[in-house]
């Protein structure tokens, strides 16, 4: 559509243009399944005499009145931008419209529930969809107040930013009207609605400066027998603690809402005071250790935004980073420090700064600091970079400048800059006054450069074990030949009863091609030696030749997490560089998984196994040894504590790798009951696990699925039904899952997952590699016609990578030759894809290796 990707620049003319000062937003939501009318009223000031656009993604436009002047519909508006001409120095627009409720998590998201055929509503408007539901100048850096009156349903609830009024009789049949107090100033994507007859939990707390901020959790009425609100009460008080304590300034919104809705893209959105989660987190069934942990990273991450995004907010999508990574940094501090999660930089090394080293290794790296040039680029850059790798550079910026002097920063930085908009320099110059430490080059070469270091210890010692001298060798790769300074730590691990225990550290400033330590010469050398120990810095990580070996014999003798945890990091970096062999990471698992303490990690590992087996093994090896796996899986599952976290991880890892008959067999006595594991329920969840896994296995069918979703007539029965049916090991059942997605575009975004999800859960790869021709000759059209969170699954989910082979990069640099420059956001994914299959090819060279 025209106009639908605002540039950078054009941004910057509009606000050089418009200054904001209110919105009226009146919706009705009684007018049926597919539209409502949205009407609104923006109050600015502009430059006299001057033109410029509002954004408004509309079904129809009825009527626009600028300063009580009528404009024609059909000459200002193409449905996606209102043109306003002739401005006056102070301004009122009314613009009523029809707007569309969507079911791709974008915009106005409108779900059906199939236990009660009950309407539940949200919003989601990061990046560019609050267009989607109101007239607005849709840019961070155009902040002002928003005053919601929403017509609905009079047996519903509705939220929004502003604490919930009594509603008032409206004229609809059975309506009622909410209309809201104006909002604080914000930007207009942290706005938001939610609507339905949700169920609530309430509490409150006491801010720092002493007032009382109601708190409700929510949920849709057929969950909400499993929501557990008081711990999320509970971490939310810990959050309030720890970040108004940190930073100096007082919870800014008047009323904090928690909301879990159905068929969310994210895992959470900062909506300021009414944060938006996604469904799973109420859990139904019994979740993982890590799952947990993840909810409340979560929580807590939401939480930070509040002052980090949406009390200050980023004048431009470049410095998205910095909202993501401060808020991922701050709640992994938070958890460790003041929940009961106090191992969570263990989960931020095992799960966030793998995937940061997995994203700046691919050929769509970019500096931190990213060019930003329109909102394509923007929508493709919720990334490995902008999360994982801000929040581990943020970390090594602590470690840098110490922790109370940055948080005193940023405590000036909220006081100067609130409600406001800033850039990374505005917080930049409050560092440096902080710390005294000139941040200038830090800056330029953590931020403005792209790539990872790679830092390998270069030691000798005497006939007697002592050190004669030890330095640090960093490198980097040659297309990103950056090298950086690095605060980190230097650990000693030496056997102590049975225990691989820290016996000292040393802390340092890394700089250079080579850094001596002169410190630890005339030490006696341990029998490990670890940089980067407390995980300070970024960068890969290797151990010398007597470490590694102490490391793999004594890799479950570690009596900490997190070192054990960075030699994971470290093997997992080898394996996937193809520096070791595939098949040795394989065995480095199975040999010392039962002994990881850590769910995260445990979870974490058993993905890494899998993505082992089927891209880096050598495949003349391959299925011998996924066999011989799902084996030893199954044996862990019986050998696991009753009722253990450990127990849960392994079955439901066997249910997925299990391919012979002799597995399949005991994955289906599992879900009879024939076989009765102490400690393991057979829930809801696990039982579509175990089916899902016959289905693939061909010991189940249709009939059976149809039996087991009438069983769970709910929304998550419907989505593991939908991800069964693609799983079928038919060519019929693969062509109907590939052809609802890529062409009939009638499942919602959750649906359409889900059908990627069993479309690509195969045994034997050769059933889907016919569909390779037809990915690429709709792919383009696809990116063209579907809305960006559809048109990314799809690029991404379908893209044939479990056909390693020169023949898939053939297609994709055919592809990639006819796309040009075109395209670059889908350039990007399409590169992204390519690099899976050559990274697949080289290791599975490496593991060939005798």
């Amino acid at each position: 559509m025209p106009g639908l990707n605002l540039t950078r620049t054009e941004a910057q003319e509009r606000a050089g243009i418009v200054a904001v000062d209110s919105y009226r937003v009146e919706l009705d939501l009684t007018r049926g399944d597919r539209i409502f009318g949205s009407t609104t009223t923006v109050t600015f000031t502009a430059a006299d005499g001057a033109s410029t656009f509002i954004d408004a993604v509309t079904d129809t436009v009825h009527s626009v009145t600028l300063n009580g002047r009528e404009l024609d519909p059909a000459e200002v508006s193409d449905g996606v931008r209102i043109q306003l001409p002739g401005l006056a120095a102070r301004n009122e627009l009314r613009v009523v419209a029809d707007a569309l409720y969507t079911n791709t998590g974008e915009g106005l998201h409108r779900f059906v529930d199939p236990v009660d055929d009950e309407v539940y509503l949200y919003t989601q408007f990061e990046v560019p969809d609050s267009r989607r539901v109101f007239a607005v100048f849709e840019q961070p850096d155009l902040k002002a107040t928003f005053e919601f009156a929403v017509t609905a349903p009079g047996h519903w609830d509705v939220i929004s930013n502003s604490p919930t009024p009594e509603p008032l009789p409206a004229e609809a049949a059975g309506a009622k009207t909410w209309a809201f107090e104006p909002t604080l100033r914000m930007s207009s994507y942290i706005t938001a609605l939610i609507a339905g007859p949700y169920e609530s939990v309430r509490s409150e707390l006491t801010s720092s400066d002493g007032r009382t901020i109601p708190l409700g959790v929510f949920a849709r009425k057929s969950l909400m027998e499993h929501l557990d609100a008081e711990n999320i009460f509970r971490l939310t008080r810990q959050g309030f603690e720890f970040f108004e304590a940190q930073f100096g300034t007082p919870y800014p919104f008047p009323k904090y809402d928690q909301l879990f809705v159905p068929e969310f893209n994210a895992g959470a959105m900062e909506n300021a005071g009414a944060v938006t989660f996604l469904e799973n987190y109420v859990f139904r069934s019994r979740p993982t250790d890590a799952v947990v942990e993840r909810r409340a990273i979560t929580v807590l991450h939401e939480l930070a935004h509040m002052w980090f995004g949406d009390l200050v907010t980023m004048r431009w999508w470049n410095d998205l980073w910095l909202n993501e990574s401060f808020a991922e940094f701050m709640s992994t501090l938070a958890a460790a420090e003041n929940t009961e999660f106090t191992q969570s930089w263990t989960t931020f090394a095992s799960m966030e700064k793998a995937w940061a080293y997995r994203q700046d290794q691919l050929p769509s790296t970019h500096p931190i600091v990213a060019e930003i040039k329109d909102l394509e680029d923007v929508q493709v850059n919720f990334d490995g970079i902008t999360y994982a790798k801000g929040a581990s550079v943020l970390r090594q910026l602590v470690a840098w400048v110490g922790q109370e002097e940055f948080m005193a920063g940023v405590r000036t930085y909220f006081a100067k800059h609130a409600f406001a908009n800033t850039e990374l320099a505005d917080l930049m110059v409050e560092l440096e006054a902080s710390s005294g430490r000139e941040l200038g080059e830090w800056s330029r070469l953590w931020l403005e450069t792209a790539g990872v270091n790679k830092l390998t210890p270069r030691i000798a010692t005497d006939d007697a074990g002592t050190l004669t001298s030890f330095a640090i060798e960093q490198s980097a790769p040659a297309d990103h030949p950056t090298i950086r300074p690095h605060r980190l730590a230097i650990g000693f691990y030496d056997l102590v009863d049975g225990s691989l225990v820290r016996t000292h550290r040393e802390e340092l400033d890394v700089a250079g091609d080579v850094t001596e330590v002169p410190a630890l010469v005339g030490r006696a050398r341990p029998a490990l030696i670890l940089l980067n120990d407390d995980d300070l810095a970024y960068a890969k990580i290797r151990l010398d030749e007597s470490s590694l070996a102490t490391a793999v014999k004594h890799l479950k003798d570690f009596d900490a997490s997190l070192p054990r945890t960075l030699i994971w990091g470290s093997a997992w970096d080898a394996a996937r560089d193809g520096e070791t062999r595939g098949r040795d990471f394989v065995e480095l698992i199975m040999n010392n998984i039962a002994h990881e303490s850590d769910s995260s990690v445990v979870m974490v590992l058993l993905r890494q196994l899998g993505t082992t087996l089927d891209y880096f093994v050598a495949p003349a090896a391959a299925r011998e040894l996924a066999e011989a796996v799902g084996d030893r899986l199954w044996e862990l599952a019986l050998a696991a504590a009753p009722g253990s976290d450990h127990q849960l991880q392994f079955v439901k890892a066997f249910a997925l790798r299990s391919r012979t008959e002799t597995q399949l067999g005991a994955v289906a006595a599992l879900l009879s009951g024939d076989t009765v594991l102490d400690g393991l329920d057979i829930d809801t969840d696990l039982r579509w696990e175990l089916l899902t896994a016959l289905v693939a296995g061909r010991r189940a069918d249709a009939a059976d699925i149809a039996r087991e979703l009438e069983a769970d007539n709910t929304a998550n029965g419907a989505l593991a039904a939908e991800l069964a049916r693609a799983a079928l090991p038919t060519e019929t059942a693969k062509r109907a899952a590939f052809d609802a997605v890529v062409l009939e575009d009638a499942l919602s975004n959750t649906h359409q997952r889900q059908a990627i999800t069993g479309f690509n859960r195969v045994h034997d790869e050769s059933l889907i590699a016919g569909f390779a021709d037809d990915y690429f000759a709709n792919v383009r059209r696809v990116w063209d016609e579907r809305s960006h969170e559809i048109a990314q699954q799809i690029v991404v989910g379908l893209y044939p990578a479990a056909q390693v082979s020169e023949a898939t990069l053939e297609q994709t640099d055919a592809f990639l030759a006819d796309l040009g420059d075109d395209a670059p956001a889908l350039r990007r994914l399409m590169l992204e894809n390519r690099d899976s299959v050559v990274r697949a090819l080289a290791a599975r060279a490496a593991d060939a290796r005798d």
